[in-house]
């Protein structure tokens, strides 16, 4: 999608940003609709207001990803289904479907919000006739969603580098909130009550990614951004039972400085994610160590060929070393990450080299290419120096029979072994 908006608009930060600001806008507004048509205006307000406050959200609302859109879809197709719920026409029931395939497509695992979805309607209650219907919709979901589950199946080796939960601590917290939120008696109107919906929204996404888990890791925060709705719902009508129950102006004052003072712990966190040390992710940051550590005419050799994909951001990085084991680039190849040649043609191009730079990030695939580089790496070659930065290795390697290392970089400098850490 972002290839069509850059050749419409042009590259640059602002293209690249701006459909996730739009969007998380777009999902604010959600919000707000969602809790008013729940519980009232007040709750509508409060809820749209405290949404764009939570620290994840401002996150993936600056990141040029597909997160924020599929938050906002998801977001409007639990207003409809809110809506289809009460007005039982066919038509509202195709937009909902439409609105979470739509997700799906961009996501996959939006498809744990429907499951949400379903548990909402069975712990409210609804009429069978609406059960019908939704099941109607979920399965056409399912249906649309088939053929791209299939097709990316034979490339989970992309999230391979999940060794565990990432940052299962922000989930954690939001849903403990979330469930003593629900426990107060938020009231609420319509067929469907505001916890019943926002509790599965906040929980089961989290949850059942943890339980997939344990057969192989998948869990990733931003995987659920879209979990943010529902704690945005039941904060926001928290702070409205709390506005309710109050009897004196003396509660008044104490609201007023709890609200003041989570305003307050907001602001170190906010003003965080606006500074380039927040971003994990700098993907220029491997590129360039390899820039620096690498000689023009340097063979460079990643360990597996998938990595290749951590380079890509900026191809003058590379320009000036030699690719050793790529047969076709990504982009004539159609492919993510370019075909490599056969293992004896990479094992022979490497022993052409005295100094070869090898990028690795993830445990190597065990196939023959890879067991080419690592093996002709092993007898042929020795580790001159090591840069870690982002969770990748750069490591410059140097023929045995080289008498000497001054070519590459002083034992000294930050491309040594043990390198840089970032």
């Amino acid at each position: 999608m972002e290839d069509q908006i850059f050749d419409l608009f042009g590259g640059g930060l602002l293209t690249l940003r701006l459909p996730s600001v739009l969007a998380m806008s777009v999902a604010a507004s959600g919000v707000g609709l969602l809790a008013l048509r729940l519980a009232g205006p007040r709750v509508g307000l409060l809820a749209g207001l405290v949404f764009p406050l939570l620290p994840q959200v401002q996150k993936y609302t600056q990141e040029g990803r597909s997160y924020a859109m599929v938050c906002a879809l998801v977001t409007w197709a639990t207003y409809a289904l809110v809506v289809s719920v009460a007005h039982r026409a066919r038509w509202r029931w195709a937009v909902y479907g439409s609105a979470m395939l739509l997700a799906c497509l961009l996501h996959e695992f939006a498809v744990l919000a429907l499951v949400a979805h379903g548990v909402t309607l069975v712990v409210s209650r609804v009429p069978r006739p609406v059960l019908k219907a939704w099941s109607v919709a979920a399965a056409g979901v399912v249906a649309g969603l088939l053929p791209l589950a299939i097709c990316s199946a034979g490339q989970s080796e992309q999230i391979s580098w999940i060794g565990g939960p990432v940052r299962l601590h922000y989930f954690l917290i939001v849903a403990v909130v979330g469930v003593a939120c629900a426990r107060a008696p938020l009231g609420g109107r319509g067929p469907v009550r505001l916890s019943a919906l926002a509790v599965p929204i906040l929980v089961l996404p989290g949850l059942l990614l943890l339980i997939a888990s344990l057969v192989k890791p998948l869990f990733v925060d931003r995987y659920v951004v879209y979990s943010n709705i529902g704690i945005a719902l039941l904060l926001g009508a928290w702070m409205d039972y709390f506005h309710r129950r109050q009897r004196s102006p003396r509660t008044a004052w104490i609201a007023a400085v709890a609200v003041v003072g989570v305003l307050a712990a907001l602001v170190p966190p906010s003003l965080s994610l606006r500074t380039p040390q927040s971003r994990s992710n700098d993907a220029t940051a491997i590129g360039a160590t390899v820039r620096k550590e690498g000689r023009p005419g340097d063979g460079l050799l990643y360990l597996s060929g998938r990595q290749r994909i951590l380079t890509a951001a900026n191809p003058e990085d590379t320009r000036f070393l030699i690719d050793l084991a790529l047969a076709q680039d990504p982009v004539s190849s159609n492919t993510l990450a370019g075909v490599e040649l056969p293992a004896q043609e990479i094992a022979a191009r490497m022993l052409e080299f005295d100094r070869i730079v090898a990028v690795r990030a993830a445990p190597s695939l065990t196939n023959p290419q890879e067991e080419a580089k690592t093996s002709t790496l092993r007898r042929h070659f020795r580790e001159y120096g090591t840069t870690h930065v982002n969770g990748a290795r750069v490591t410059v390697y140097v023929r045995d029979h080289d008498p000497s290392p001054k070519a590459g970089p002083r034992s000294n400098s930050p491309g040594a072994s043990g390198g840089v850490m970032r």
